[in-house]
């Protein structure tokens, strides 16, 4: 379908809508809500900011569609938005301040009380640590054979199934399975100690 096409379905959408028709309203929500979601997730980085910007730039654009001017694609018009919204939650003090504290509840307590504690996860000297435990453990896999170190990786690292790495290598799956255990046991020894 062309962006024509497109352009001019939305543009049907926003007239019925202004004519009172909140199903068109529904309709455009359900055409762009992934799209805006994954937007905003790319700026954000976290699932759940990205969920609530995506529904604050829904709502805003119900507020303020009466506004738009059919001048630029409705996309366009809602993915500035997005943007907007996702930018001022950046911004925002209580979301910098959020994003360095971590809470803990625990809700089987009454009147479930609330800590908060600093999170360090991305402090240069966590971040540090955690480069030097990466290198550690990439030095450790690199030390195994090439046929195991093959294996951890399909396993361990790319998160490929036991019958997908079958497919890949030609092993039976008794033979892979073995083969990792092997070379986890290894990775066990190599880095008792030092992680």
């Amino acid at each position: 379908m062309s962006k024509e096409i497109k352009d001019r379905e939305d543009d049907v959408l926003i007239g019925a809508f202004l004519d009172g028709k909140n199903d068109a309203f529904d309709k455009l929500v359900l055409k762009y809500k992934d799209r805006v979601f994954n937007l905003c997730y790319r700026i954000l980085g976290d699932y759940e900011e990205a969920d609530d910007c995506a529904q604050d730039a829904f709502v805003k654009m119900y507020r303020s569609l009466h506004r738009f001017r059919f001048e630029a694609a409705f996309s366009t018009y809602l993915y500035r938005i997005a943007v907007n919204t996702c930018k001022n939650k950046l911004k925002s003090k209580e979301y910098r301040y959020s994003r360095k504290m971590v809470r803990l509840a625990n809700p089987k307590e009454e009147g479930m009380h609330t800590i908060e504690i600093r999170d360090e996860s991305l402090s240069p000297l966590t971040q540090l640590e955690r480069k030097e435990k990466e290198n550690i453990v990439q030095e450790a896999i690199n030390s195994l054979p090439p046929e195991q170190k093959n294996l951890v990786v399909l396993r361990d690292i790319e998160g490929l199934s036991y019958e997908e790495i079958v497919r890949v290598t030609g092993y039976k799956l008794g033979t892979v399975k073995s083969k990792i255990a092997r070379a986890r046991e290894k990775l066990r020894d190599k880095l008792k100690g030092l992680i």
